[in-house]
């Protein structure tokens, strides 16, 4: 395994800066507009421009990525984002950040796309879990430790710019540098949104709920912190203590989650999302710790949502369609993380107050723990059996191109392979028992007959 690693040195680091600077630039300008005196509801405004240009960068990036290759690709879209950056301290304005703001979501999108559709051509099947799970894990780290970077300047001044700009053009470097053949960019295709909602109500609706409660989180986040006093040093130890209950979490919670059903699953996270936000409004002005504690918590359980309806909703469907269905659970999170910032931002202004941003969260979490109990009564197939459940991964949303590198697409591919080897020579001692992952539709419906 180490050598696999060592190959991948190059990416990984790129990874990383590359998330640090996103994550620090995110919290920086939701706090420097906060500063510089713009009203809530524009900053979720502008804010959101970000999730729809990586909505939009998902379909315009492909072909440009195809059209002049990764290496040139990458260098084009880290070029454009540093110069963005850039052009965030010339220009103090909300339309013009609302525009920076769009573009720098579809540039960054094309990052995405070009490291992971790298990591996909370079990773053999057995140890893609691994490569998979590191990669996630590298990129939650990335954005943690990014937020500790708003204390190396002034947040009124140009400097946190120029560290951003700093991070983006490193993460350069490594790709521009490496030896490494053009990787082929995967092939993803769109499924419709209207038969997935049909077919897998829960798992869709769980990441459209993902993606407004996380945007807003990332968005309104510091915008909370800086109205209820925290200073600089504190409100990046805000935002590292939620990011990192993401990534502790992501372990138990898939372990939970591939030994219960998860449609019950994910109504039972929404609920504690609810519970949590309640607490943290009854226990408003208390100490400092407890807030970070409450915030580990918190972002443990909004940053698992996301993969738990993933897993759920591949639960229902058979391997061809993963990819596409993966594709169309990742624009419904980018809907919802479109939307996230301007509702949250809309809450905190008319209840007057930053903790109207925890009264945003509990009221869609709780929303959907209510509604999913009767949505899972409407999927077709009501309860998959734990011992057909595909894997849980810790993930969270980039690009398309990261289903295609998810291993359980390389496992349920390997599932079919093995059901046609069956069925050719079914007297074969060397092939294993075979999981009944394309059967589970016609079991499950005779089930209910």
């Amino acid at each position: 395994m180490l050598p696999t690693l060592l190959s991948f040195a190059a990416l990984f680091t790129a990874v990383f800066s590359l998330m640090m600077g996103i994550g620090l630039l995110g919290t920086h300008l939701s706090l420097r507009m906060t500063i510089e005196g713009f009203s809530t509801q524009v900053t979720g405004l502008i804010l959101s421009g970000y999730f729809f240009g990586l909505v939009s960068g998902s379909f315009l990036c492909h072909r440009l990525i195809q059209q002049v290759g990764h290496i040139r690709s990458f260098a084009a879209f880290a070029a454009v984002t540093t110069a963005i950056v850039m052009l965030h301290g010339l220009y103090i304005s909300a339309i013009a950040w609302g525009i920076l703001r769009f573009l720098t979501g579809m540039a960054t999108m094309g990052l995405y796309m070009v490291i992971e559709s790298w990591l996909n051509e370079c990773t053999v099947p057995e140890k893609r879990g691994r490569i998979f799970s590191i990669y996630m894990v590298l990129a939650y780290l990335g954005i943690g430790i990014g937020q500790q970077l708003l204390n190396v300047g002034d947040v009124r001044g140009q400097s946190l710019f120029f560290v951003v700009g700093l991070l983006l053009v490193l993460c350069l470097v490594p790709v521009a540098v490496t030896r490494s053949i053009h990787p082929q960019l995967p092939e993803t295709t769109r499924f419709n949104l209207i038969a997935l909602f049909k077919r897998a109500p829960m798992g869709m609706l769980g990441c459209l709920i993902a993606g407004l409660i996380n945007s807003a989180f990332y968005s309104m986040g510091p915008v909370f912190g800086n109205q209820i006093g925290l200073n600089v040093s504190d409100l990046s130890w805000f935002m590292t203590a939620t990011i990192l209950g993401g990534i502790l979490f992501q372990w138990p919670v898939g372990i939970i989650a591939d030994r219960f059903d998860r449609g019950y699953v994910l109504s039972i996270l929404e609920a504690l999302i609810t519970i949590i936000s309640i607490l943290i409004l009854l226990s408003a002005g208390g100490p400092f710790i407890r807030l970070l504690v409450a915030m580990g918590i918190f972002g443990g359980l909004i940053f698992t949502i996301y993969p738990v309806s993933v897993a759920r909703t591949h639960d229902l469907f058979e391997a061809k369609d993963i990819i596409p269905v993966s594709s169309a659970l990742l624009l419904s999170y980018g809907i919802g993380a479109s939307i996230g910032p301007i509702a949250a931002s809309g809450f905190m202004g008319l209840s007057k107050s930053p903790y109207g941003f925890f009264i945003y969260c509990a009221l869609v979490s709780g929303m959907f723990a209510i509604a999913g109990y009767y949505l899972r009564r409407k999927e077709k197939i009501s309860v998959v059996p734990v011992e057909e459940h595909v894997n849980f991964r810790p993930m969270r949303s980039t690009s398309p191109v990261a289903m295609v590198i998810d291993p359980r697409v390389e496992d349920e591919r390997s599932s079919v392979s093995r059901q046609v080897e069956k069925s050719v020579n079914p007297g074969s001692p060397s092939i294993p028992h075979l999981k009944p992952h394309l059967m589970r539709v016609s079991k499950t419906r005779k089930r209910h007959r």
